[in-house]
């Protein structure tokens, strides 16, 4: 098999990184997948920045194993923390998603005012301001962190009247603000799109990390000479550390269809 026909590695924490999935099969259809969710750990966004590290190398460390071409750092904690170290690491190409998505939400802005919502070690982790203001100055930047949005995510609770509540509250600030672009900093996220839409109003431009992911990694796999040419055969690999039901249920509610080649795995095994 030629490097270019490997499939494309992505993790995350949990359901998250399908956002980031579904985006990739959009933009790259005739590429290969395989999705590791370390759903034994999650959340991912509680843990300290060691830990993260840590989790980020060891799930890396597995994608690599099944032979793939390039890895997309499905979370935003762990690209904050480890994206870096994991691009020096190895040989083939590594994305992660805060600088993707920072560059399209200073493309998007026009007043300058940008939210950033995201988990605790995300947020902490300042990564989003740096990654803007290296682009543009003079931004004026809030950043909030939501830690309850993900295990509504991961419970399946998209239209729960509690998902309301918890974002009316979390993102009140950021409407006091006038923020004109809200960067949905953690994969998980999108999944509540529609409810973050509602409360946030059609004013706000919405950055998604996801599509922006898809778009760079498809310009990295051209410039290496890595993006396969034509459709031929294609396939998709799921694995998960636990709960591979439940994973199951919120990813085919998310994704639209069913999915076959899931596989609960022990990463320590590695």
């Amino acid at each position: 098999m030629s490097e270019s026909e490997l499939p494309i590695g992505i993790f995350d924490s949990g359901v998250g990184g399908l956002t980031v999935f579904r985006a990739i099969e959009r933009r790259l259809p005739n590429e290969s997948l395989i999705y590791l969710g370390d759903t034994a750990r999650i959340p991912y966004g509680i843990r300290s920045p060691s830990t993260v590290h840590r989790y980020a190398f060891e799930d890396a460390a597995f994608i690599k194993a099944k032979r793939v071409k390039a890895i997309a750092i499905a979370c935003n904690t762990a690209s904050a923390l480890a994206s870096e170290d994991l691009a020096r690491e190895y040989s083939i190409p590594v994305l992660g998603v805060i600088e993707p998505g920072s560059r399209r939400a200073v493309r998007l802005t026009s007043v300058g005012r940008i939210g950033v919502i995201g988990t605790e070690a995300t947020i902490a982790s300042h990564a989003y301001e740096k990654a803007m203001f290296s682009i543009r100055s003079g931004l004026d930047i809030i950043s909030r962190a939501c830690p309850l949005l993900v295990p509504l995510a991961e419970e399946g609770w998209l239209n729960h009247p509690v998902t309301q509540q918890v974002v009316e509250e979390y993102l009140q600030d950021l409407k006091e603000a006038a923020v004109d672009t809200l960067v949905l900093g953690c994969t998980h996220y999108p999944i509540l799109r529609p409810v973050i839409d509602q409360v946030m109003g059609n004013s706000v431009r919405f950055v998604d990390s996801g599509e922006a992911v898809a778009d760079e990694l498809a310009e990295m796999l051209e410039s290496n000479q890595l993006l396969k040419r034509g459709a031929g055969r294609r396939s998709e690999q799921f694995y998960v550390t636990d709960s591979a039901s439940r994973f199951k249920r919120v990813a085919e509610l998310f994704l639209g269809r069913p999915i076959d080649h899931l596989e609960t795995v022990e990463l320590g095994a590695l």
